[in-house]
């Protein structure tokens, strides 16, 4: 083998190695995360049990409760955007169990509605526990003034309305509202791209071999000009 062929071959094999590497490591991360989002999807939908007097935002994330109660009428309303429906609120509010206030993601309405009243009896909520993460750097300041919230700030949230910094979002309510859509806890806001990562890398260790073949072939035959 030609030295001037020599190097750019071992090169070229280096760096195909490397990117099937990173393909690899892809693979290994979306089985894993498919794992867990098998996980977080069997906890959703298993049995309500009733609100637990203590609560930990990482133990009990996710956890299907059973509350009943009067909702408050105070509502917050988080801006948000739905597929096919256009923007809209998520409708934040304390539900009052008789022993204590927790914050209720009441479901959706579109934007140019007003916020309904709740209804004016004990309700019984099937829902799920969550300390949602909205807001991010691009995310803007809460309007309060305005009652226009662009996260839900649990913390910030249970201060105004008063309630326990723990949230229910609902999946049933009975009775229903009418108006509001329930926007249930899934998995869908949980980003899973490694697979595309994994094309990705696997799809340049594709033209990193091309092109390495196409560079020592131009090699050879200029080798072979040259020695004419």
């Amino acid at each position: 083998m030609r030295k001037s062929t020599a190097v750019p071959l071992v090169f070229g094999l280096v760096g195909v190695a490397v990117l099937v590497s990173l393909g690899k490591w892809q693979l290994d991360r979306l089985a894993w995360k498919e794992g867990v989002l098998a996980d977080i999807e069997a906890r959703i939908s298993a049995d309500p049990v009733p609100l637990p007097e203590d609560v930990d935002p990482e133990a009990d994330r996710y956890l299907p409760v059973t509350v009943s109660g009067m909702i408050v009428p105070q509502t917050l309303r988080v801006l948000v955007s739905q597929k096919r429906v256009g923007a809209g609120y998520r409708l934040i509010s304390a539900v009052d169990t008789g022993t204590r206030r927790v914050l209720l993601d009441r479901g959706f309405i579109p934007v140019d509605e007003s916020i309904p009243d709740p209804p004016d009896r004990a309700v019984t909520i099937t829902g799920n526990l969550h300390w949602p993460d909205d807001r991010l750097d691009s995310t803007p300041p809460n309007d309060e003034d305005g009652n226009t919230w662009f996260a839900r700030d649990v913390a910030r949230m249970a201060e105004v309305l008063e309630a326990d910094p723990v949230l229910v979002i609902a999946r049933d309510l009975s009775p229903s509202e009418d108006g509001v859509t329930p926007l249930p806890v899934d998995t869908g806001g949980i980003p899973n791209d490694h697979l595309e990562y994994a094309v990705t890398w696997f799809s340049l260790a594709v033209i990193w071999a091309v092109m390495t073949a196409v560079f020592i072939r131009r090699q050879i035959r200029a080798t072979k000009e040259a020695q004419a």
